[in-house]
């Protein structure tokens, strides 16, 4: 049910992102991305992380993915996951297994901190977080304005224990899927440092 994404499944997936867009605060984005855009997103963020989906039946119910949470080098070890759902597959489990799958890959790419930023009046998101074992760090009251209301935005964290010293960055995504035929090949393959 859960595979790697590929550039065919973009539609779907921004299908799915677009009603957070347009009639939530989950997303802090005002209009949802065109597809070119969004395309140019999955491009642009599978150069160095992970993108996943859970499929059934040929249709893609939800999709997880990660980006970089800060710019500049010396956070290199640090990756924001994110996940989204269709309605009708939320309460089965897809979110967490998704989740547990793409921070299971993001540790044994190198990754030593996950972030996710999540509003401050989505409980759903938050005992979902706490639930996969993030805590908060800091919030931001009243930083976003969004469907007439100005919103908090929390930052949640979870770490893998911290390497005392590393020079080598985490894997680039395309090193660690080349020749992959699956994720189990992907698990396989990858050493947790």
């Amino acid at each position: 049910m859960i595979r790697i994404a590929n550039i065919k499944d973009v539609p779907e997936m921004l299908a799915i992102y677009a009603p957070y867009v347009e009639n939530t605060t989950v997303s802090f984005e005002y209009e949802p991305p065109t597809l070119e855009e969004f395309t140019h997103r999955f491009t642009a963020f599978t150069q160095q992380f992970p993108w996943l989906v859970w499929e059934e039946d040929g249709k893609i119910l939800g999709y997880a993915y990660a980006s970089a949470p800060f710019t500049r080098a010396a956070f290199g070890w640090c990756a924001e996951p994110t996940v989204y759902l269709r309605p009708e597959a939320r309460g089965r489990g897809i979110a967490a297994s998704l989740y547990t799958v793409l921070e299971e890959i993001l540790f044994r790419q190198g990754y030593q901190a996950l972030y996710a930023l999540v509003c401050g009046e989505n409980t759903q998101s938050r005992r979902f977080h706490e639930k996969q074992g993030y805590h908060i760090t800091a919030e931001f009251p009243g930083i976003g304005f969004k469907i007439g209301r100005w919103l908090s935005l929390i930052w949640y964290e979870k770490r893998q224990k911290i390497v005392k010293s590393s020079s080598i960055f985490p894997r680039p995504w395309p090193e660690v899927v080349h020749n992959a035929e699956s994720l189990d090949d992907i698990l396989g393959n990858l050493s947790i440092p």
